[in-house]
C-alpha cells in the first residue's frame, strides 16, 4: 500500500486544474487555445551536474515530442482535439489507449519541465507551511516524495497532489498516468512531479535511480508548485 499523508488548506474544496504554461493545459474552454508542444524554458545543459544536457536533449526533442505527436494523431477525429487535457483526462476512460498513454505522455512532461528550474530560490512561507503542517517538515516531506519516486516499480512518476478535499499527499503512477485520470487510484491536481522512467536519468546515473531522485531537489522549481497551489486553492 502507498504511503500517503494529508494537510487540510481551510476553505478549499473544489478540485482546480493545475498552473500550466501551455494552452492545451488551461482549466477552462474559454481559454483553450489548442493543443502546442511547449517550449523547454532553460537551455539544455541549465540543469548540469544534477541532469545533464544530453539526457535533457533526448528526453525533450525525443520522448516529449514524441509523445506530442503520437497524442495529436490519435486524437485527430475525436473530441479529444478540441478538448484541454485535464478535461480529457477526467474521463480519459472512455479513449483509446494511444490517448491516454500519448496524452499522459505529453501532459505529464510538460508539467516536468515547468517544476524544474537553474535557479533555484526558497520554498516560499506558505507552501513551506502546508508542507510542514501535512509532512512534519521540509526534509520529512522530501523523504516520502523521494520513497515514492525510488520504490516506485517500474517506469511512472512521483507526485505531490492536491485531493478534492483540499489535503496533500504523495502518490505515484504508472507508465504515463497521472492523477488528474479518472482511472487513477488516488485523484486529485498535480502541484509536483517526477519523472522516474529510465530514459529521464540512465545516461548520467544508470540504475542508481535514487541519486538521480535525491539530485532532483537542488533543481526544483519552488515558485511553480507555490503557484500551482496557489491557483487550485483560489
Amino acid at each position: 500500500m502507498k504511503r500517503r499523508n494529508f494537510v487540510s488548506l481551510v476553505g478549499t474544496s473544489v478540485l482546480a486544474a493545475p498552473f500550466i504554461g501551455v494552452g492545451a493545459c488551461a482549466s477552462g474552454k474559454g481559454n483553450f487555445e489548442g493543443h502546442v508542444f511547449p517550449d523547454l524554458g532553460f537551455a539544455y545543459n541549465a540543469l548540469e551536474p544534477y541532469i545533464d544536457a544530453r539526457t535533457m536533449e533526448l528526453h525533450y526533442d525525443k520522448h516529449h515530442r514524441g509523445y506530442f505527436t503520437k497524442f495529436m494523431a490519435a486524437a485527430e477525429g475525436t473530441d479529444a482535439v478540441n478538448l484541454p487535457m485535464p478535461e480529457i483526462f477526467a474521463s480519459v476512460s472512455k479513449y483509446s489507449d494511444s490517448i491516454r498513454n500519448n496524452g499522459g505522455g505529453y501532459y505529464n512532461h510538460t508539467l516536468f519541465w515547468e517544476n524544474l528550474t537553474p535557479s533555484q530560490g526558497p520554498v516560499p512561507e506558505s507552501l513551506r507551511k502546508a508542507l510542514e503542517d501535512n509532512f512534519g517538515s521540509l526534509d520529512e516531506f522530501q523523504e516520502t516524495f523521494g520513497n515514492a519516486a525510488k520504490t516506485h516499480f517500474g517506469s511512472g512518476w512521483a507526485w505531490l497532489v492536491l485531493s478534492q478535499d483540499g489535503k496533500l499527499f504523495v502518490s505515484s503512477t504508472p507508465n504515463q498516468d497521472n492523477p488528474l485520470m479518472d482511472l487513477a487510484a488516488e485523484k486529485g491536481t498535480p502541484l509536483l512531479t517526477l519523472d522516474v522512467w529510465e530514459h529521464a536519468y540512465y545516461l548520467n546515473y544508470q540504475n542508481k535511480r535514487a541519486d538521480y531522485v535525491d539530485a532532483f531537489w537542488n533543481v526544483v522549481n519552488w515558485e511553480v508548485v507555490h503557484k500551482r497551489l496557489t491557483n487550485a486553492t483560489a
